[in-house]
């Protein structure tokens, strides 16, 4: 793969550098210089990149200086990559980036990347889509002061669907979500707790929802903590089987049929 001069806004995700897609994987590993955020990608995953690259930790520095170095090193004739952890579709910020490189008539491209519920899912061993239990996933966080929530989808309204819930950046308002989560769902539904996935020092925790304030304050969790509140968790209690639960998903059943596989005899 040969890198043109330009952007490349890189979702890392989670923090494992084997969870990185290919394709981010080869840029990666080809870029001229590397514009990471330090304080959300861990070290692990600039693992295989360049001996020469450049690699510039984006921490301290505000959008004007981030977009400043980029377009400066895209203008001299380099690959850039700017690396964001997880996702790039999920509180990436990365809307007034793309609009500063396009004002600049500098090229960029997006490159996705797993985003920390499905490697919490993965880890977790569930399925957050259980036929008959629960078929939504929701993706959300707090109001913080960076970032305030719409008040459309403050989260005791969101709570009320009763769905696979995914809670991001709000371990710092634990106690506050406690309480509007436990407005709709019953105290007992387990949450699984996961601090830094991905990381050398990733951990998880389940525990009944009424208890994620205490296991948080416990463990000093003030950032880097996804909360999934789900009835699929109970999956995990008492290793129920699949008859136990009582339901199946249709897509691979003997009686459904469709085009690709028509009805067979069983």
């Amino acid at each position: 793969m040969n890198l043109n001069p330009a952007v490349y806004i890189i979702g890392a995700g989670p923090g494992d550098p084997e969870l990185l897609t290919l394709k981010a994987y080869k840029i990666l590993t080809k870029a001229d210089v590397i514009l990471y955020a330090n304080s959300l990608v861990p070290q692990q995953i600039l693992q295989d990149v360049r001996d020469d690259a450049e690699l510039i930790p984006t921490g301290n520095k505000v959008l004007e200086e981030i977009v400043e170095i980029a377009i400066a090193r895209v203008k001299a004739g380099k690959s850039v990559v700017r690396l964001h952890s997880g996702d790039l579709s999920l509180y990436s910020a990365i809307g007034e980036q793309i609009q500063a490189f396009a004002a600049a008539d500098i090229p960029y491209q997006l490159i996705p990347g797993l985003s920390a519920y499905q490697d919490a899912a993965a880890k977790l061993g569930i399925e957050l889509t259980v036929p008959e239990l629960v078929q939504t996933i929701i993706l959300t966080r707090t109001s913080g002061q960076a970032s305030p929530v719409p008040e459309r989808e403050e989260l005791a309204t969101l709570a009320a669907h009763q769905a696979s819930l995914c809670l991001y950046l709000s371990a710092r308002h634990v106690e506050s979500a406690r309480e509007k989560l436990l407005q709709h769902y019953p105290a007992d539904t387990p949450v699984a707790v996961c601090y830094r996935l991905g990381w050398p020092d990733e951990e998880i925790w389940v525990v009944p929802l009424d208890k994620m304030a205490a296991i948080t304050l416990e463990k000093n969790l003030i950032r880097t903590t996804l909360y999934v509140i789900s009835p699929a968790l109970k999956e995990l209690e008492g290793a129920r089987s699949q008859s136990d639960r009582g339901t199946r998903s249709r897509l691979y059943h003997p009686d459904h049929s469709h085009i690709f596989r028509p009805r067979k005899n069983v």
